[in-house]
């Protein structure tokens, strides 16, 4: 079953500051990849959702920017700013504590 992207879409920020703080930097199509693999496909990553949430987070100070030559092609990564390794703490908070209020009105028995 695939995953509501309008859910998806509402949590993105936080997947990415995630992926991030857990990969040290990563590049555009890198981030599609794993979002693929972690979610063994069920929620797929596209770019046009991807890099709109890059630029935001990146203008908003929580990403730096570098890039490489890799095989004759200019590859753009993305890493954490000091800001946003702070941020990261607070979003993955947010996501707990909204993720257990949704347990309660759901009903849902948690997991953990």
């Amino acid at each position: 079953m695939a995953v509501n992207n309008e859910l998806f879409k509402g949590t993105l920020q936080t997947i990415i500051l995630n992926l991030l703080a857990e990969n040290d930097r990563m590049y555009g199509y890198e981030i599609t990849q794993k979002v693929k693999a972690v979610t063994q496909g069920q929620l797929i990553l596209k770019e046009g959702a991807l890099y709109p949430a890059l630029h935001k987070l990146e203008a908003e100070g929580l990403l730096e920017t570098s890039t490489e030559v890799v095989e004759n092609r200019v590859r753009k990564y993305y890493a954490l700013s000091k800001n946003g390794e702070k941020e990261v703490v607070n979003k993955l908070q947010e996501a707990k504590e909204f993720i257990a209020q949704l347990q309660l009105l759901l009903n849902l028995k948690p997991s953990l």
